[in-house]
C-alpha cells in the first residue's frame, strides 16, 4: 500500500529545506537498481517480498532480461525521520518529513551518457561499491564527473553477503576489505573534489558510509549500532560512533577502551567493529545457515525481530533473508544517510550556482538561482528527453533551479546554440502541463517550484536533446553537460522497403531526442549513420529505432569507427591559395598542438567561449603557449569549440578584420571534414601568415573567402605529413587467476596493450587493464568469453586518439589501408589527394 498521496508530495515542494535530490551511481552490475528497491519498498510502491528482485525501476523489457540498466529512471519518495534524527540535520528544516527525488542511473559505461544527465539535475550522489569487485573503471568516472558537477557523495558498501556467504571471509578479513575499499573511494574523492566542497571524503564514524546487501534487502550505518550501544554503556552516541570504527578494542575483563590491539599479558584483543557490530550479524548468519535452530530462535527473540505466520517454518536462506531483513532494514540506513548527510536544493545551488550558469555572477538570474528563489524569473534545465507511451512523443526532464514552472505558462525555450540578443535556437511557447515522475508511471501537478525535478508535456518538438527554459528575456543558458564518453562506432541504416523511408527519417529524429550522446546524421555519400558509444549502446538504440521510433524492418551495414585528422610536423613550405577571382590571397601554415593543449580543449577545460585575456592566460599558464599568440587566436574549429585554432601571424595587414568572419565559416567548413577521408580534424594549429585583400569590399565577400580558406587549410595539413588518429578503448577485465592467459592472447590478436594486471587484495580475482582500439573492438566480449571459459567480463571505455603509425597516403600501411577502404565506402576517389589540389603557384 502506497503511504504517501501526490497532494502531501506537492505540499513538501515547497518546504525546499526537506527536499532531497540525489542518483544512484556505480560500476555495472554493483547493485544500484536492487538497492533502489528497498527504498521504494519503503514507500510502499511494491512488497517487502519483491524488493531486491523486482528492480522496480528498470522500466524497459530489455532492462528486465538483460538484467542492466539502460535508461536513468526517476521517482519520488516520501520520507519520515524521528525527532531525534532531525536535530542532526546541519542546515534549517521544517517539521520531520522529507521528499526525496531519486534518479536510478545505468552502470554500463556504454550509458555514461544517461549519468550525466541524472547528475545534472541532482546534489547528492549514494555511490555503490562491490565489497568482492572493489572500486572499478566505471565507479571512478561516474564519481570523476558528480565531482566535477559538484554533487556530495555519500557511499553504500554493498553485497555483503556474498563475502560472508562465498568467499567466507572472517570479520578481520572483512574489516579489512572495507577498510581498502573505503580509502580507494576517497582516493578518487580526494584526486577531482572541487576546493569549494571542502572535504567530502567519506567516513564510517560520520555516518556516510554503509554496509549491507540490496538483494537481501538489509544494511547498517555505524550510527544505527551506536544509537543501540550508547545508552547500555552510557556514552555519548558521537564517541560510540568513533569508537565502532578504526584502531578501537575493548578489554571486556576490565571493561576498558584501549587503541592497541593487546592487553598487559600479550592477549589478543578483539576490534571493536568486529565485536560489536560484525560478530551479532556473523552469529545470526551461520546459526540459521547451519540449521541451528534453538541458537537462531534464540537470537531472533533477543534483537526483538518478529515473525509472522508463515515466516516462522522458514528455515536457511528464506529465512535469513527474512530476519536480517527486519533486524536491519536497508531504507533505513540509507535514508538516514541521505537526509542527514546530502545537501538540500537551498544549500546546493549556493556553490553550484556559477558552475551552471553560463552567465555573469552577478546577473539577477544567477542570484536567483544561488537563492533557489521560487518567486524569481523560472531558470529549468532540461537535462534530458523521456519516451511516453503516446508514441513519438517525449516528456523534457528537469529540474527547476529558480522560479515556479506552471502548466499553461509561456516559456522562452533555448537550445545550446542560443546566443543571449539572438533568434537562433530560440522558441517561445507554453507548457500543456507539469507532471511528477514515478518510475513507471507520472502524476500530474498543477505547478512545480524551484529546487524539485520535473517532467514536462507539449515542448519536445522545440528541444532536441536538453536546453533552458526561463521567461526573463536577457537570461544566459545554464552550461551544456559534459560527457565522458564520445560516439565513435558508427553504422549505416537503410529500410528493406524503399517506402518506408519516410518513417526512417522520423524514427531517427526521435532516437535522438530519446538518448542524450547517439548522433544520427546524413553522410556525404547520403546514407544514415547512427553513432553510438559502444556496442552494446548501438544494438539497444537500433532496437529502438526499429521497434519503437521507425517501426520498420531496417538493414544494418557493419559498424566502423569515426576516426580523426591529425598531422606530423609543421608544413614543409607555406600554402597560399587565391579566391575563385583572383584578387585575394591567404598564405597558411600547419603545425601540430600538443595533446594536453587538444585534450584540454575537448573537454572544456580551456573555456572557449571566456574572455580573450582570461583563455590566453590559461592557455599560457597550462599548456605552454606563448600569450601574444593565444591572444590572437581566431576561433576554434568544428563547432566553434572544437580542437583546431586559426592563429593571426600575420604584420600590417588592411581591411583583415572585415574578412574574420568569412575565414572562421571557412575554417569550420574545412575542419569539420578533412581532406584524408572526411573526417573531422584533431590537434592542428594553423597559422596564417599573410593575407593579400582586394581594396574594393564586393571583391572579397564571403563567396570568395570562405572556399579559398578551406582549399588553403587542406593544402596546409597535407603539406604537414598528414596522420589519421584512431580511438582507443580502455579496457578492464575481472577474472580468476586461470583466464588471464586467454585474456592475453585475445588481447595480442586485436592490437590490444596491456598496461597493467593485479590481485584484488583478500579475493580471488585478478583486474587487468589494456588499451584496445576501438576497430578491433567488435565481436571482443564473445571471444573472450570463448577464450576463458565465461570467466572473463570486460569493461570498455573510450579513453583516447592515438595516432597510427604510417602514412595514410601510402596504400601498404596499415593506415593506409583503413584510409582506401573508408574513402572507397564513402563514395570519394580512392587516392588522397596531392597538396597540389588545393595550392596555387604564385
Amino acid at each position: 500500500m502506497v503511504n504517501f498521496t501526490v497532494a502531501q508530495i506537492r505540499a513538501l515542494m515547497d518546504q525546499v529545506t526537506n527536499v532531497r535530490n540525489m542518483s544512484v551511481i556505480a560500476h555495472v552490475d554493483h547493485g544500484k537498481s536492487t538497492l533502489t528497491d528497498s527504498l521504494v519498498q519503503r514507500a510502499g510502491i511494491i512488497s517487502a517480498g519483491k524488493a531486491g528482485e523486482a528492480r522496480y525501476t528498470d522500466t524497459r523489457k530489455d532492462e528486465q532480461e538483460r538484467g542492466i540498466t539502460i535508461k536513468s529512471t526517476a521517482i519520488s519518495l516520501y520520507a519520515e525521520m524521528t525527532d531525534d534524527d532531525v536535530k542532526e540535520i546541519e542546515g534549517e528544516t521544517i517539521g520531520n518529513s522529507f521528499l526525496i527525488n531519486l534518479i536510478d542511473s545505468p552502470g554500463h559505461v556504454d550509458f555514461s551518457s544517461e549519468v550525466t544527465a541524472a547528475l545534472r539535475v541532482t546534489d547528492g550522489a549514494l555511490v555503490v561499491v562491490d565489497t568482492v569487485e572493489g572500486v572499478c573503471v566505471q565507479t571512478e568516472t561516474v564519481l570523476r564527473q558528480s565531482l566535477g558537477e559538484r554533487i556530495k557523495p555519500v557511499l553504500i558498501i554493498n553485497k555483503v553477503d556474498r563475502a560472508i556467504l562465498e568467499l567466507q571471509v572472517d570479520k578481520e578479513e572483512l574489516y579489512q576489505i572495507f577498510s581498502r575499499t573505503i580509502e580507494s573511494v576517497n582516493v578518487v574523492i580526494s584526486t577531482y573534489q572541487d576546493k569549494v566542497l571542502g572535504d567530502v571524503q567519506v567516513y564510517p564514524y560520520k555516518g556516510t558510509v554503509a554496509f549491507g546487501s540490496g538483494l537481501h534487502g538489509w544494511a547498517f550505518t555505524i550510527r544505527e549500532f551506536a544509537d543501540k550501544y550508547s545508552s547500555k554503556f552510557g556514552v555519548d552516541r558521537q564517541k560510540m560512533m568513533a569508537r565502532l570504527w578504526g584502531d578501537h578494542f575493548f578489554n571486556p575483563k576490565n571493561k576498558k577502551w584501549t587503541n592497541k590491539g593487546t592487553d598487559h599479558k600479550g592477549n589478543t584483543l578483539e576490534r571493536s567493529f568486529n565485536m560489536f557490530v560484525l560478530d551479532p550479524i556473523f552469529k545470526l548468519i551461520n546459526a540459521i545457515m547451519n540449521g541451528k535452530v534453538e541458537n537462531a530462535r534464540l537470537m531472533i527473540e533477543k534483537l526483538g525481530v518478529q515473525l509472522k505466520g508463515d515466516e516462522k517454518d522458514l528455515e536457511g536462506k528464506p529465512l535469513m533473508k527474512v530476519v536480517m531483513r527486519k533486524f536491519l532494514p536497508a531504507a533505513d540506513a540509507m535514508l538516514e544517510m541521505i537526509i542527514l548527510h546530502l545537501p538540500s536544493p537551498v544549500t546546493a545551488q549556493k556553490y553550484r550556482a556559477e558552475l551552471l550558469y553560463e552567465g555573469p555572477k552577478d546577473d539577477a538570474n544567477c542570484i536567483a538561482i544561488k537563492n533557489c528563489d521560487p518567486k524569481a524569473g523560472l531558470m529549468l534545465y532540461i537535462s534530458k528527453m523521456v519516451p511516453t507511451s503516446d508514441k513519438g512523443r517525449f516528456y523534457a526532464f528537469g529540474r527547476i533551479f529558480a522560479g515556479t514552472v506552471k502548466s499553461g505558462m509561456k516559456v522562452r525555450i533555448q537550445g545550446p546554440n542560443y546566443i543571449p540578443g539572438k533568434k537562433d535556437d530560440l522558441f517561445v511557447k507554453a507548457i500543456q502541463r507539469t507532471v511528477l515522475m514515478m518510475g513507471r508511471f507520472v502524476e500530474a501537478i498543477d505547478d512545480c517550484p524551484a529546487g524539485n525535478i520535473v517532467g514536462l508535456v507539449g515542448i519536445d518538438q522545440y528541444l532536441l536533446k536538453s536546453g533552458t527554459l526561463t521567461t526573463d528575456e536577457s537570461a544566459y543558458n545554464m552550461k551544456v553537460m559534459r560527457f565522458s564518453v564520445s560516439p565513435v562506432v558508427e553504422v549505416a541504416v537503410d529500410v528493406k522497403n524503399g517506402n518506408d523511408l519516410p518513417k526512417l527519417v522520423e524514427g531517427l529524429k526521435r532516437l535522438s531526442k530519446s538518448d542524450p550522446c547517439v548522433k544520427c546524421y546524413m553522410s556525404e555519400s547520403g546514407e544514415h549513420i547512427v553513432a553510438a558509444t559502444g556496442e552494446l549502446h548501438l544494438e539497444v538504440c537500433l532496437q529502438d529505432l526499429e521497434q519503437d521510433h521507425a517501426g520498420v524492418p531496417l538493414k544494418v551495414s557493419s559498424p566502423v569507427v569515426s576516426y580523426r585528422e591529425t598531422v606530423a610536423a609543421k608544413s614543409s613550405k607555406t600554402a597560399l591559395s587565391k579566391s575563385p577571382n583572383k584578387h585575394n590571397r591567404i598564405y597558411l601554415r600547419a603545425e601540430p598542438m600538443t595533446e594536453e593543449c587538444t585534450v584540454g580543449i575537448e573537454n572544456g577545460k580551456v573555456n572557449v567561449r571566456a574572455d580573450l585575456k582570461v583563455r590566453a592566460r590559461q592557455m599560457a599558464d597550462d599548456y605552454g603557449w606563448d600569450v601574444t599568440d593565444a591572444r590572437k587566436i581566431w576561433c576554434f574549429g568544428p563547432d566553434g569549440q572544437g580542437p583546431n585554432v586559426v592563429v593571426d601571424s600575420t604584420k600590417a595587414v588592411q581591411y583583415l578584420n572585415e574578412i574574420k568572419d568569412h575565414v572562421n565559416s571557412g575554417f569550420q567548413w574545412a575542419t569539420k571534414e578533412g581532406p584524408v577521408i572526411g573526417e573531422q580534424m584533431r590537434g592542428i594549429r594553423y597559422n596564417m601568415l599573410d593575407v593579400t585583400l582586394h581594396a574594393d569590399a564586393i571583391h572579397r565577400g564571403a563567396g570568395q573567402i570562405m572556399p579559398t580558406m578551406r582549399r588553403v587549410t587542406f593544402a596546409a595539413m597535407l603539406l604537414a605529413e598528414p596522420r589519421i588518429q584512431e580511438p582507443v578503448f580502455m579496457v578492464e577485465v575481472q577474472c580468476p587467476e586461470t583466464a588471464i592467459g586467454g585474456i592475453y592472447s585475445v588481447l595480442n590478436k586485436k592490437r590490444g596493450q596491456i598496461i597493467s594486471e593485479e590481485q584484488r587484495p583478500g579475493t580471488p580475482l585478478f583486474t587487468v587493464k589494456a588499451f584496445l582500439p576501438v576497430n578491433e573492438s567488435f565481436g571482443f566480449t564473445g571471444e573472450l568469453r570463448q577464450a576463458t571459459g565465461g570467466q572473463a567480463f570486460p569493461q570498455m571505455i573510450f579513453d583516447h586518439y592515438a595516432t597510427m603509425t604510417g602514412d595514410p597516403t601510402d596504400s601498404t600501411s596499415k593506415a593506409g589501408e583503413i584510409v582506401h577502404e573508408t574513402r572507397k565506402k564513402r563514395g570519394m576517389k580512392e587516392d588522397v589527394p596531392s597538396y597540389e589540389e588545393y595550392y596555387d603557384r604564385l
